[in-house]
């Protein structure tokens, strides 16, 4: 039996991204809902380095004790998950992934130009993830919390570091573009 015969429940016919304006109105309502009910935005890099306190809590607690950025979220008996940006993080998995299933893209894939291999692709996107998400943790947040939150805010410091993430992508773009050409 080929892969394209095989039935099974992940197997569904790919449906049409939703408008990009209609997309960022849904966005701007949820964002809108999070602050009037809940005080708090919209962000992510947050929950990372809470589970990663968590980790670092499990395995030497004597370390997160003698770190002050550490302290903060698991010294003592502070649970690192007791916060309102982990479920924020784990809902936005989740509804990804949901919106993945029912919308039938829910796939493994690797997307990528001709001129790289799937290996260099997924150590590429790894490397920019560690990358960004230490830089969002150095801006006190990634682009959900500084462009979705601090800008709704009007906060100068938010949209400064929206105008250097786009302009170092758009600078990293031109030594990184014979990747996908």
């Amino acid at each position: 039996m080929t892969t394209q015969t095989r039935k099974s429940i992940f197997t569904r016919p790919e449906k049409p991204y939703v408008h990009p304006y209609f997309g960022g109105a849904v966005l701007g309502v949820v964002l809108f809902l999070a602050l009037l009910l809940t005080g708090n935005g919209l962000g992510s890099s947050g929950a990372t380095s809470r589970i990663d306190a968590l980790i670092v809590d499990v395995i030497s607690p004597s370390h997160v004790d003698n770190n002050p950025y550490l302290l903060k979220m698991a010294g003592g008996d502070k649970n690192p998950l007791d916060d309102w940006i982990v479920p924020v993080f784990f809902g936005a998995l989740f509804g990804g992934f949901s919106s993945g299933f029912f919308n039938g893209r829910l796939k493994f894939m690797t997307t990528k130009g001709p001129n790289i291999s799937d290996r260099t692709r997924w150590l590429m996107a790894f490397l920019g993830g560690v990358v960004f998400l230490y830089g969002a943790r150095m801006a006190r947040g990634c682009t959900s919390g500084q462009a979705l939150t601090g800008g709704t805010t009007l906060a100068a410091g938010s949209w400064l570091v929206m105008f250097a993430i786009f302009g170092g992508a758009y600078g990293l773009a031109y030594f990184v573009r014979k990747f996908w050409n």
